[in-house]
């Protein structure tokens, strides 16, 4: 039997052709959120169907790659439990139980420190990761509905919003205890931070743009508000280091941010009230929860507009692949 090539080499097994090439290129998966369903959409980025549903516990909205990536931790807030998956394959490894009201979910880059935001119980959760197993160490008690997490890149400080009090907090990662807070713009969600730590950006969901921090001093100085559109949500980055995405949820949009000049440059639009994204490996692709329409939606950025629609659960939240732009 000739074997011409990898891509192309095929076996007959019992009269059957078996495409190994095929099986090779396989890509990993694509993971969204379904919050409402308590469960997981496992989406084939090749034939864009759905394979599988994976349960888990109640309302999972935000998941994260361990440090050896042999894991997707799904967070589930209501049902107070860590649901571990395969990035690969989508098969579920185990449940971790007593992690409580786990909305948003981080490691620190040093790899010491699991930090979890407890959304409606208002502290935010320093866990010791050895990495199998998770031990808490301290809990700090925030303001009103700690939303979302950022850790500066040299793990000394993890800054949470404060959904329903408007602030932004600072936590010393060493001491485990606040730094400081400042006042923000309306219903802050995301956070994220500049390659260099010096600037912050908070998506003001109750209002219509992304107000930026300077915290390269003592104190933070709101220095901007970008207008991007109503609704302004969930960040990721482009990719080129440069460039960051917003997702307007009200608006139904998402803006692309140059966090140097501090300017909206590009905007597209994502029915649906697009909420949490991920970007594909190459930087063109734009996977996207549409929160209100129960589906997954991909934005080409080069044509400017949504390609592709393919129907989850309710309320899809998270979004997350294996091979994606570098953060």
């Amino acid at each position: 039997m000739k074997i011409f090539s990898i891509a192309r080499a095929c076996a007959v097994l019992g009269g059957l052709w078996v495409s190994i090439g095929g099986a090779l290129a396989a890509a990993p998966p694509l993971f969204v959120l379904n919050s409402l369903e308590a469960n997981v959409s496992v989406i084939d980025p090749v034939t864009w169907t759905e394979t599988a549903r994976i349960p888990t516990g109640k309302e999972p909205h935000h998941l994260y790659l361990t440090p050896d990536e042999k894991s997707i931790i799904v967070a589930n807030a209501l049902g107070d439990t860590l649901t571990f998956l395969d990035p690969r394959t989508a098969q579920i490894q185990r449940t971790v139980r007593g992690i409580v009201d786990p909305y948003h979910l981080r490691f620190t880059p040093d790899m010491k420190w699991f930090i979890t935001a407890a959304n409606r119980l208002n502290h935010v959760d320093f866990y010791r990761w050895d990495g199998k197993e998770l031990t808490l160490v301290q809990r700090v008690a925030t303001s009103r509905t700690p939303s979302h997490l950022w850790i500066d890149s040299r793990s000394t400080t993890v800054y949470s919003t404060m959904q329903d009090s408007d602030e932004l907090v600072a936590i010393d990662i060493a001491t485990q205890t606040i730094k400081w807070r400042t006042k923000t713009g309306a219903m802050p969600a995301d956070v994220y931070g500049s390659p260099d730590d010096k600037r912050l950006f908070v998506g003001l969901t109750g209002s219509d743009s992304v107000e930026v921090f300077d915290v390269s001093g003592r104190e933070p100085v709101s220095i901007k508000k970008i207008k991007t559109g109503n609704g302004a949500h969930a960040f990721r980055a482009a990719g080129d280091g440069r460039h960051l995405y917003v997702s307007n949820r009200v608006a139904n949009s998402i803006s692309k941010i140059d966090m140097t000049t501090q300017q909206v440059v590009e905007s597209y639009p994502v029915p649906g009230g697009p909420d949490c994204m991920e970007v594909s490996a190459d930087g063109r692709f734009i996977y996207v929860s549409s929160r209100w329409a129960r589906k997954l939606s991909v934005v080409d950025t080069e044509a400017k507009k949504v390609v592709r629609q393919v129907t989850v659960g309710k309320s899809p939240h998270g979004v997350w692949t294996l091979q994606h732009a570098p953060r």
